[in-house]
C-alpha cells in the first residue's frame, strides 16, 4: 500500500523534448538483447552484446524480433533507437516507464506502449512494468523493464514452426500484445479469489484488519484500471484504422484482443463494485454491532433507574419513615425492586426490544 501511483520525474523537469533520461526503477543488471530472425524455412535465436550492430538484421527478407530486457541504460536504448531510425521522442518515451498505454504511428513504424502485469504472491499485489513495442516493415523491437517468462510461449511457437512463421511483423506484434493481455486475466483471477475470501471473512467476523485489506485491494483495482483502460483506444486504433504495417488478416486477431480487454475491464469494474459494497457492509456491520452494544447498555441503565430511585428514597435521613421501623420493610423493598425489574423486562419483551 506504500507504492507510489506516480513515478518521480525530477530529472526531466525543465529538460527539452527528446532528452534521454531514464525514469523508473534502477537495476544493477546489464541490459540483455535477444534477436530471433526467422522466415518460413529457418530460424535463428541469439543473444547479442549491447554493442552489436542491429541495422543489418532489419534489412534481410526475414522477420527480426529484437527484444531487450531492461531500459535503465540510456546508452543502450539510444544505440538501438539510432540503429533503427527511431525518433528521439520515441526513445524518450521508452526510457520514461511511467507512460500511459498508447499508439503512435510514424512514417516507417508504429510505436505501442503497454503495461505488463504480474501478481506478487508474497506481497499479494500487482507488479507492473512497461513494455514498448516498435513495429517496422521487417522487424519488431520490444523492450521491457525486467525479464520474465511472459513471451516464452511466443518464442516456443516460433521454434515449433507454426503459422506465426508464415506471417509478418504485424502478427508477431499481435502475439506479443496477446501474451500481455493473457496475463491480465491470471492477475484478475488471483484478485477474484482474494475478494471471495475477504467476503466470507467479513460476514463471519469483521475487523479493522479486513478493512485494511479491502482498501489495499481497491488500490490494486485502481492500478489495474489505470493499466488496462487506455488499451481500449490502442486496440481500437490497431484493429479498425487503416494503419501501415497492419494487414487486414491481423486486424481480425486484434479485434479479438480488443474483446479480451473489454472483458478484463468489466471484471475490474465488477471487483471494484464488490469491494465498495464490502466497505459499506463493514460499516453497516460495525454500526449494527455498536447499536447492539448501546442497546444492552441502555437496557441495563433503564433497569437500574427505578432501582436507584427506590434506593434514594429510602436512603434519605428523615426521622418519620414508617417503613424503616417495620420488620418487613427491608425484604419488602427488595421484592419491590425485583418486581420492577421483572415488569420492565416483560415490557421490553412485549415490545421486542429483547
Amino acid at each position: 500500500m506504500s507504492r507510489k501511483l506516480v513515478k518521480k520525474r525530477g530529472k526531466k523537469i525543465g529538460a527539452p523534448p527528446g532528452t534521454l533520461v531514464h525514469v523508473g526503477e534502477q537495476s544493477g543488471e546489464d541490459v540483455r538483447i535477444r534477436v530471433i530472425d526467422y522466415d518460413q524455412e529457418s530460424i535463428s535465436d541469439q543473444w547479442l552484446p549491447v554493442s552489436a550492430p542491429i541495422a543489418p538484421l532489419t534489412e534481410t527478407g526475414s522477420v527480426s524480433w529484437i527484444h531487450a530486457d531492461g531500459v535503465h541504460q540510456v546508452g543502450v536504448v539510444e544505440a538501438l533507437g539510432s540503429a533503427l531510425g527511431l525518433h528521439p521522442l520515441v526513445m524518450e518515451d521508452i526510457l520514461n516507464t511511467d507512460q500511459r498505454p498508447k499508439l503512435e504511428p510514424y512514417e516507417n513504424y508504429l510505436f505501442v506502449v503497454l503495461k505488463m502485469l504480474e501478481f506478487d504472491e508474497a506481497r499479494r499485489e500487482t507488479v507492473s512494468q512497461q513494455v514498448s513495442i516498435v513495429i517496422g516493415q521487417h522487424y519488431v523491437l520490444s523492450l521491457q523493464e525486467r525479464p520474465n517468462k511472459a513471451f516464452d510461449q511466443v518464442r516456443d511457437r516460433l521454434q515449433a514452426g507454426r503459422r506465426i512463421r508464415f506471417l509478418g511483423t504485424d502478427y508477431l506484434a499481435y502475439a506479443l500484445i496477446d501474451a500481455i493481455t493473457d496475463h491480465y486475466f491470471s492477475v484478475l483471477e488471483k484478485f477474484g479469489d482474494e475478494v471471495e475470501i475477504l467476503e466470507d471473512e467479513l460476514i463471519g467476523s469483521p475487523s479493522s484488519e479486513i478493512l485494511n485489506r479491502i482498501h489495499h485491494l481497491k488500490r490494486e483495482m485502481l492500478l489495474l484500471r489505470k493499466a488496462i483502460w487506455p488499451l481500449r483506444e490502442v486496440l481500437s486504433s490497431l484493429s479498425r484504422n487503416d494503419l501501415a504495417f497492419v494487414s487486414d488478416g491481423t486486424r481480425v486477431y486484434l479485434r479479438d484482443v480488443y474483446d479480451h480487454i473489454v472483458h478484463a475491464l468489466d471484471t475490474v469494474e465488477t471487483l471494484r463494485d464488490l469491494l465498495t459494497g464490502m466497505i459499506d457492509l463493514y460499516l453497516s456491520t460495525a454500526s449494527n454491532r455498536m447499536n447492539e452494544v448501546m442497546k444492552v447498555l441502555t437496557i441495563i441503565a433503564t433497569l437500574f433507574m427505578p432501582l436507584t430511585f427506590i434506593a434514594g428514597v429510602y436512603g434519605m435521613n428523615f426521622e418519620y419513615m414508617p417503613e424503616l421501623s417495620q420488620r418487613w420493610g427491608y425484604p419488602a423493598v427488595l421484592i419491590l425492586m425485583l418486581l420492577v425489574v421483572a415488569g420492565l423486562l416483560y415490557y421490553f419483551r412485549r415490545k421486542s426490544w429483547l
